[in-house]
């Protein structure tokens, strides 16, 4: 995007929809309301890697339990269904508040690719993050506390913070 009309997006879901790679995902709430939306893509089966992308939530969505809920269910899809052994999430280096959600999720911060790719005419450094199949059942468990009615009190507030639960820098 953008798309000039709502019949180009349409076009370009439909030919999204027939591809292997990226697949796009809905976030759907507890009432069925779309909510938001990301990809897998990078989609290496062989290797047994996979990268989440193009991650979009809505206003109902950002900063809730259900988006961190979102990324639980589908680092648990990817590990535990698929059997894949590496989750990654690449941002542009500048920004902070991928990178922050990245490590706060539990993904290790691996390094910035320099001049990675040319974005809008300029260039962009990456910064790579990853999630192992090795460090999935401690990211696991520290989800499942997380996410567990007790870690909330009777006003909605957090007990423990989900980056306390990953340990510091998300190990």
């Amino acid at each position: 995007g953008p798309y000039p009309d709502f019949a180009s997006f349409e076009t370009w879901v439909a030919a999204q929809a027939q591809s292997p790679d990226p697949i796009p995902w809905a976030v759907i709430n507890r009432s069925g309301r779309a909510v938001g939306a990301l990809t897998l893509m990078r989609i290496d089966p062989a290797n047994r890697v996979i990268e989440i992308g193009g991650i979009t939530f809505g206003t109902p969505l950002q900063r809730t339990t259900g988006s961190t809920e979102a990324i639980y269910l589908l680092a648990r899809y990817i590990f535990d269904e698929l059997g894949y052994r590496r989750f990654e999430w690449k941002c542009n280096d500048l920004n902070a508040p991928s990178r922050h959600a990245a490590m706060r999720l539990g993904f290790t911060f691996e390094g910035v690719f320099r001049q990675h790719m040319i974005v809008k005419g300029r260039n962009r450094d990456t910064a790579w993050y990853s999630m192992l199949s090795s460090e999935w059942p401690s990211r696991r468990a520290a989800f499942e506390t997380w996410l567990a009615p007790g870690n909330f009190d009777a006003d909605g507030r957090q007990r423990a913070s989900l980056g306390e639960l990953m340990g510091a820098g998300g190990l």
